[in-house]
Order: C-alpha cells, then structure tokens, then sequence
C-alpha cells in the first residue's frame, strides 16, 4: 500500500515520544500490504474497526492512541486522517475527518 503521508505520524511521534515505535511498525506492516477490503485488514489487525467511506480506525499502543485512514482498495492507497490520543478522538467525528 502507498501511505499519505509519513510526516503526519513523525510530527504526531515526537509529540508522544512513546508512540513512534509502535506507528512505525505500523507504517511498515502497511506498507508491505495489499488490503483488498476492510475484512483482510480485521483479519490481521482484530481490534482495528471498520468505518463508513473506506475508512479505518487502528488502536496505536495498546488503545492509548487512535489511526484513521481512509482507503482506496483499488489503488492501494491509504490516506492518514487522523492520529490522535483516545481523549482527542473522542472530540471528533471519526466518519468526517
């Protein structure tokens, strides 16, 4: 998959110095996938959790941090939305940002 863009999650990681290890596995795992649809990605991540419009949410560190991205299947692409602690993504509306 092709990750728009790192720099959100490396701004967000020297915010939360605790998060970059973790965020960068995550990059990693990612970036070596081919997610063809939302099942495939609960398939390897059970806990993330499955959004209207392609998008996705992952637990970051244990559920101390939360990952949106939306997704083009099609194109093997994932856009990073937001990256936040579990109070900031309370404060959101996961199906709009």
């Amino acid at each position: 998959m092709r990750i728009f863009s790192r720099s959100t999650l490396r701004d967000f990681w020297q915010r939360h110095a605790d998060s970059e290890q973790p965020l960068k596995s995550w990059y990693q795992e990612a970036e070596r996938s081919r997610w063809r649809t939302p099942n495939e990605i609960k398939a390897e991540y059970p806990s993330a959790s499955i959004l209207a419009d392609n998008r996705m949410v992952f637990n970051i560190k244990g559920n101390t941090y939360h990952l949106i991205v939306k997704i083009n299947y099609d194109y093997g692409a994932v856009w990073i939305r937001f990256i936040g602690t579990h109070a900031e993504y309370d404060k959101i509306d996961a199906t709009k940002v």
